[in-house]
């Protein structure tokens, strides 16, 4: 229930601030809330990737995106994520969440989320997604992105994330072959 409660205020507050280009980088601040607590009493390693779907909701409205997709009743699916934490984020500890689009291939788009204390990067994950039609057809990055201006092609991917990439097809590979 917190999440929709959150959901619904970055939602709101998306809508109020000023629109981002394709090639910006959103970002808002958020508190480590009780619920969002683990055992070791930091931020729970699954509500980072929670928190990681509110800043592409900030993301995709802003840029204008959300608005075109919903009018043409597409939806965005989550394929993979990776993170990397590199430092805790403790008890009512205000954090900002920075995403950017990395770039796209013909099939997934891949979002980048930087969270950071006063400058310092606490965490780095890095999603890939796609945007599915009513019907659950995969529809082309590149579709998607000329919804928001964008005509030419992806900017390079860093190494790190094409090589990631290319580990989840494998994976997916063997998943679907039963292994």
């Amino acid at each position: 229930m917190v999440m929709m409660f959150r959901f619904v205020r970055v939602w709101w507050l998306s809508r109020l601030r000023a629109r981002i280009g394709a090639d910006a980088t959103s970002a808002f601040s958020m508190r480590v809330w009780p619920n969002d607590l683990d055992f070791n009493i930091h931020m729970n390693n699954g509500r980072y990737f929670s928190a990681a779907d509110l800043g592409r909701l900030d993301w995709w409205v802003r840029s204008g995106l959300w608005r075109q997709v919903l009018a043409r009743g597409w939806r965005p699916m989550a394929g993979d994520a990776n993170a990397r934490f590199s430092r805790s984020l403790g008890p009512l500890q205000k954090y900002e969440l920075r995403t950017r689009m990395l770039g796209w291939n013909e099939k997934w788009h891949f979002a980048e989320h930087r969270f950071s204390v006063r400058g310092r990067v606490c965490a780095v994950l890095v999603v890939r997604y796609l945007f599915v039609d009513r019907h659950g057809n995969k529809l082309p990055p590149r579709q998607v992105m000329e919804l928001i201006g964008w005509n030419g092609p992806s900017p390079p991917l860093p190494e790190f994330v094409e090589l990631w990439h290319r580990g989840q097809d494998s994976l997916s590979a063997e998943l679907r072959a039963g292994r």
